[in-house]
């Protein structure tokens, strides 16, 4: 067997960190939040580190059942960059709830386990544990404070639909594996390209269905429809983690899956292309129309989020490497302008009721100007204004549309983001050019505000070094 140690270290560090260690840690020394707190920060730094270490591995590793180097490691130290930004937000939202347990790190780390699997699969059965590690960290962590109702039922939705979702995901595996005999992604590309498939019919409904498991992690339409209601009722720490980090890892796996489903040349190919447009598309206008409607700050976000899905869905509708770079951009943009902003609002949330509103808001730039300014900076690089990354990663992927031949996808999309103008831009308004209403008492950020600050800088930083970072991924992915 094919193992290549050093190539799997990532996975290798943060496997043995999380269940060896981690949990004897655990185990001997009870209620010590913060040494498992910096163990954990040690951990997830330590395993982005390998992965820029070992990023020019680029080989198959254990029988051909995983990638190493290149794409994979790239979104390693995204998945735990997010990480670490997500465990600074949450120690001061967990210690204000009065709900930080030890088990809340081993949870995210454990997600962030999960997602790195689901970039390194190159087999179908790799890509369903890491998706079920995933999903099943994000379960009990969206029903963290136990004794919340609204977190609690958030974390019901999201398993029951997660669960049946994970049924058509396996159903789907089945169909294809009966197709095309094999379970791995490149075998599955290279009999489907020479035609060596056995039951076409079970290799399109098989792709379907997986279209369906994806479309559902990701709250593309018509899919979506747990993400409000579990956005809103987990806590926002982990409404910003979820929301950004796992919808990255979903379009990881999307890239990996739906290359291999949709080599050039292959008669199943456009069906597939013209399926997906279609959902990008409906996606993108419902999500930006809802959100118009929405009085809440995080059922904003999270019609925004289904959105998005339906911007980054362009990238796989147009199947190209220029096509998947743009979607490597925007998620990498899309992490620090969600993850920045559900941040924001949990630092000012109290008691998991005021500042929830988007009325709550007004007058927040006389009250607290610099979270005010990193929340106007995040609207606006969410809403695409230039020169901020939203724009850059839009760009790129509406250039890629066309070239792929999908203008109308493309003038639907710009038309769903002058919808959504109205209401990032509606925030702004009301922050800067109303007056507040009521007392407020003084907020302390702790370290969630070094998260602010970081993803504010590179919400800004990442629409200025596009071209550089462009580069930087043709040389390190590879794609």
């Amino acid at each position: 067997m094919n193992i290549d140690i050093f190539g799997s270290l990532p996975l290798i560090v943060i496997w043995l960190a999380l269940g060896a260690v981690g949990i004897a840690i655990q185990a001997f020394v009870r209620n010590n939040t913060r040494l498992i707190f910096g163990y954990y920060m040690a951990t997830l730094a330590g395993t982005a580190a390998l992965a820029v270490i070992t990023a020019g591995h680029k080989a198959l590793a254990f029988n051909g059942m995983i990638t190493v180097g290149g794409f994979a490691n790239y979104f390693d130290v995204l998945f735990c960059g997010a990480g670490i930004m997500a465990m600074m937000a949450a120690r001061p939202y967990l210690q204000r709830e009065n709900a930080e347990l030890d088990e809340f790190y081993t949870l995210l780390v454990s997600s962030v386990s999960g997602m790195m699997f689901m970039a390194h699969a190159n087999n179908l059965l790799v890509l369903f544990v890491g998706i079920e590690l995933m999903s099943i960290s994000f379960y009990v962590m969206a029903g963290f404070l136990r004794t919340n109702i609204r977190s609690i039922e958030a974390g019901l939705k999201y398993f029951l639909l997660g669960a049946f979702a994970s049924g058509f995901l396996v159903y789907g595996m089945a169909l294809i594996y009966g197709a095309t005999g094999s379970l791995q992604f490149d075998v599955i590309a290279k009999n489907i390209h020479d035609g060596a498939v056995n039951f076409p019919m079970l290799l399109a409904i098989g792709a379907v269905l997986l279209a369906v498991a994806l479309g559902f992690k990701v709250a593309a339409f018509p899919f979506h429809q747990w993400a409000p209601d579990v956005y809103e009722g987990a806590p926002s720490v982990v409404t910003a983690f979820m929301s950004t980090a796992g919808k990255s890892a979903a379009f990881a796996a999307f890239i990996t899956v739906f290359s291999a489903l949709m080599p050039h040349g292959a008669a199943l190919t456009p069906k597939l292309q013209n399926m997906l447009a279609v959902v990008s598309a409906i996606t993108m206008l419902i999500g930006n129309i809802t959100a118009i409607s929405q009085t809440n700050v995080k059922r904003m976000l999270a019609y925004s989020s289904v959105a998005h899905a339906g911007y980054l869905l362009m990238g796989i509708v147009a199947n190209s490497a220029d096509g998947y770079f743009a979607i490597v951009f925007y998620v990498t943009s899309y992490v620090f302008m969600q993850l920045g902003a559900f941040v924001v609002v949990g630092i000012l949330e109290r008691g998991n009721e005021q500042h929830l509103q988007i009325s709550d808001y007004a007058g927040l730039a006389k009250r607290e100007p610099v979270l005010a300014f990193a929340m106007a900076v995040f609207m606006f690089a969410l809403a695409g204004i230039p020169p901020l990354a939203g724009f850059f990663g839009k760009y790129l992927l509406f250039v890629s549309a066309i070239d792929a031949g999908y203008l109308w996808l493309t003038l639907v999309a710009v038309l769903a983001s002058v919808v959504s103008a109205y209401f990032y831009l509606g925030l702004i308004v009301k922050m800067y050019f109303s007056e507040p209403q009521g007392s407020h008492e003084p907020t302390r950020t702790g370290l969630a505000g070094i998260t602010v600050v970081v993803t504010a800088a590179a919400s800004i930083a990442l629409g200025f070094f596009t071209t550089q970072l462009l580069s930087i991924y043709r040389s390190w992915i590879g794609l």
